[in-house]
């Protein structure tokens, strides 16, 4: 396994939403790779179940948004996914991108970068999702660098009981306040992953000082990144990895002429 940084890292991580998803389709092989060239620390991706079982890297319960099919992606067998264009709504340039399978993405960049994947049985909460993501991380010797995340407590839960050693970590956005709760509670995670504008300098505090990691999503703005860095976040979830890792770059220069280095 070649030197990747490791999600316990005291330095920022730049984590590629989606991939590097502002330049290449979402979700693709084509962003994962790019994600790798920028010098990307982590992709963030979303896996689900097709109709016969295997775990496709899509973010939405239908496919109208980022492909040429229709319907939903739990109705299609994978025969029926890999036969879809998954590029052309972004670009014509990508009229060859397909639906990758979640083993396809972790064969390709799986030795060269962190994977989030985030656990995505929303509209089937007590499928095997869980259960088969962590046998597939098992198989490729991928546990040390995947992290599980979910807004679903029941998908962690799952995901904890299939494998205590895979690290896991809670979505949070504008939901109940009680959902929140119960994610904090029950599921024993190594990070929480709060939409950007629930973020202040307390919940990272009470967060760090619980022992728990905080990365933010989906930040694209240079202005909300410096700030965000400056309270402490330990990832940027962003789907401008290259400008993330610049921001960054530039903060730690900055700090280092203060500290007279």
């Amino acid at each position: 396994m070649p030197d990747i940084r490791s999600w316990d890292s005291s330095a920022p991580l730049v984590i590629a939403h989606r991939g590097a998803s502002k330049y290449a389709p979402e979700n693709t092989i084509t962003a994962f790779e790019l994600a790798v060239e920028m010098g990307a620390d982590a992709i963030e991706l979303d896996a689900m179940l097709t109709a016969d079982g295997t775990p496709i890297v899509i973010h939405d319960q239908s496919l109208e948004r980022t492909t040429n099919g229709s319907g939903s992606v739990a109705s299609k067998s994978i025969a029926e996914i890999m036969l879809l264009d998954a590029g052309s709504r972004f670009d014509a340039r990508f009229a060859e991108e397909k639906i990758p399978t979640l083993e396809e993405v972790f064969s390709a960049v799986g030795n060269k970068i962190l994977i989030n994947v985030e656990l995505k049985n929303y509209a089937s909460p007590f499928d095997r999702l869980p259960e088969i993501v962590v046998a597939l991380v098992k198989k490729k010797g991928l546990s040390d660098c995947v992290l599980l995340s979910s807004f679903n407590p029941i998908a962690l839960i799952k995901a904890r009981r299939a494998s205590e050693e895979i690290r896991r970590a809670a979505l949070t956005g504008g939901g109940p306040k009680i959902l929140h709760g119960v994610i904090e509670a029950f599921t024993d995670y190594f990070a929480l992953h709060p939409e950007v504008s629930l973020i202040n300098q307390g919940m990272i505090d009470k967060h760090h000082n619980a022992g728990y990691k905080v990365n933010a999503w989906t930040v694209n703005e240079e202005s909300e990144m410096m700030k965000l860095l400056s309270m402490g976040v330990d990832g940027l979830i962003t789907d401008k990895p290259d400008i993330a890792k610049k921001v960054i770059e530039l903060m730690t220069r900055q700090e280092m002429t203060n500290d007279g280095c």
